[in-house]
């Protein structure tokens, strides 16, 4: 064989560098891809509010990052604001009040009790109009949370049968940080209270 056929059947280190740029090129948008997957799918999401019913503190058309992550490794806690589906296209978005185990109970004058006890909510919410079944003491499951929207007296919540209780295991993550309008942008953040 002469010289010139011998060049011919051996690629060019060019074509190979080519080769191996692509080859990660493509490793590093499927490893992209593939992260943020996970994120999206066990980490956050972005979620919009439609409504009034978590004004003021919510307002129709925000945009959310929903927080996935940690209710796999604790639980919901008092005036967390959860999302969870009522049916395959709806989600709500709700403060938890009640905890697993808990009587939660509303007067007519609107006050709030758990276990006895006044709740003292300290960020200026609305008095509570219509309890609803909450009239009666309701004693929660042992998974079940009693939760309220913000503007309490136009929000469909655990007061009323078509929500009820929630079962820890429908509530999907909690708003975590909203990123629009984008003068609003926030952690969104939990409230002291006592009782």
């Amino acid at each position: 064989m002469d010289e010139k056929h011998i060049e011919a059947e051996m690629p060019e280190k060019e074509e190979v560098n080519k080769g191996k740029e692509f080859l990660s090129l493509l490793l590093y948008i499927a490893i992209v891809f593939a992260i943020t997957f996970l994120i999206l799918h066990f980490v956050g999401q972005r979620t919009e509010v439609s409504g009034s019913s978590m004004e003021a503190t919510l307002s129709d058309g925000d945009n959310l990052i929903m927080d996935k992550l940690t209710y796999q490794f604790s639980d919901p806690k008092r005036f967390d604001i959860v999302i969870f589906p009522v049916d395959d296209e709806t989600y709500y978005i709700k403060r938890v009040i009640g905890l697993p185990g808990e009587t939660v109970n509303i007067d007519e004058n609107g006050n709030i009790y758990i276990d006895g006890q006044l709740l003292d909510e300290d960020y200026g919410l609305a008095t509570i109009q219509d309890p609803g079944r909450a009239i009666d003491p309701i004693t929660l499951g042992k998974d079940e949370y009693f939760v309220l929207g913000d503007n309490r007296n136009a929000s469909l919540d655990s007061r009323y049968e078509e929500v009820g209780n929630i079962e820890r295991d429908r509530i999907v993550g909690r708003a975590w940080l909203r990123i629009y309008p984008f003068n609003e942008i926030t952690f969104l953040k939990n409230y002291k209270v006592s009782y």
